[in-house]
């Protein structure tokens, strides 16, 4: 039996990983510090280890204990626009931390480091972004996930680990933290409604993304360790068709069933349009059909109606208050 260790795997992403993990018969261990996930959201059968990527001493322990075949590395604090006031938590949490698990996969000759980097390592380049293009991220976060790409890239180079890299973007689905104002637009907009609040929207709406639903992601993120010409690649995963945050805000009220005016925030720092050519994951991966944003909206927000509005917890490590979006100091 295979033995995986899936790191945000009481996350978002993560968990849902970690189920397809499970389903295809690996043994799992999940890391979680729990910052922004949930132990429910573990699956049954995983074990679960409470405790952060950046205590090395942890990390040192599990990889001498376990000996992983596989390490699917899906922790992160993807906060974009955040990451312009929280360079030293950012760099710590996504970069360290990232180079923790690096240097055990390379001591411990793990066969495949799976690693969730994203779209925004492209900044803003002209879309639709593709895997061979330079990229130019525009903030810490961006800034964060490239370097740890270069960094796979050379311990490959060096010490023969294989890896595989995914940009995925804008995911969204079951298990999100709707609670977190910070980051995850639809489960902000969802957690507003179901509040009785305005949607918040920076600027005048007009920005454009793809929207992908989980689970045109995560099987495939579990199933590329099958898939040998996934090793040593980079693929965008996600979806094709592209929306203003303004379609996306309607879309979510219908899905709700409850609308509420929009309160259009001062624009921020931020890249306007932003979405990706995915041919060469649809090639390598045999990807069937994507979920229609008018879908994957309605199953999400079944399951937001299910369990709750959720209160949005303050970030208490701000590093940086100058030119902080007065809508992120209340």
């Amino acid at each position: 039996m295979k033995k995986s260790l899936v790191t945000g795997g009481a996350g978002f992403i993560g968990s849902h990983v970690s189920k397809h993990l499970i389903k295809m018969g690996h043994e799992v261990v999940v890391l979680d510090d729990l910052s922004g996930g949930f132990e429910d959201f573990i699956p049954q059968g995983a074990t679960f280890i409470k405790g952060s990527i950046t205590d090395y001493e942890l990390i040192k322990q599990l990889f001498e204990q376990h000996h992983f075949n596989y390490v699917f590395h899906l922790a992160a604090y993807a906060a974009e626009g955040l990451s312009h006031f929280i360079r030293r938590f950012n760099y710590n949490n996504n970069l360290i931390g990232s180079i923790n698990l690096i240097n055990e996969s390379v001591k411990h000759k793990v066969e495949r480091f799976v690693f969730t980097s994203s779209i925004a390592v492209y900044g803003a380049l002209k879309p639709p972004m593709l895997e061979n293009m330079n990229p130019k991220p525009e903030d810490p976060y961006g800034v964060a996930k490239y370097a740890v790409e270069l960094d796979l890239k050379t311990a490959h180079e060096m010490f023969g680990l294989n890896y595989t890299i995914f940009r995925p973007h804008n995911v969204y689905g079951e298990n999100q933290n709707i609670g977190d104002k910070y980051r995850n637009v639809i489960g902000i907009f969802m957690n507003q409604l179901m509040q009785g609040k305005s949607l918040s929207v920076f600027g005048d709406g007009k920005q454009t993304r793809a929207f992908s639903y989980i689970d045109d992601v995560a099987p495939y993120i579990a199933n590329c360790v099958n898939i040998k010409e996934s090793e040593n690649e980079i693929f965008n995963i996600g979806a094709d068709k592209e929306y203003t945050i303004l379609q996306l805000a309607e879309t979510v009220q219908a899905s709700m069933g409850i609308n509420t005016p929009i309160l259009h925030l001062d624009p921020r720092n931020e890249v306007v349009h932003a979405h990706a050519d995915h041919s060469k994951a649809k090639q390598v991966f045999k990807f069937q059909h994507f979920t229609s944003m008018e879908d994957g909206v309605q199953k999400m927000a079944n399951w937001a109606k299910s369990v709750g509005a959720r209160e949005s917890e303050k970030f208490k490590n701000i590093e940086i208050l100058e030119k902080l979006p007065p809508f992120w100091k209340e």
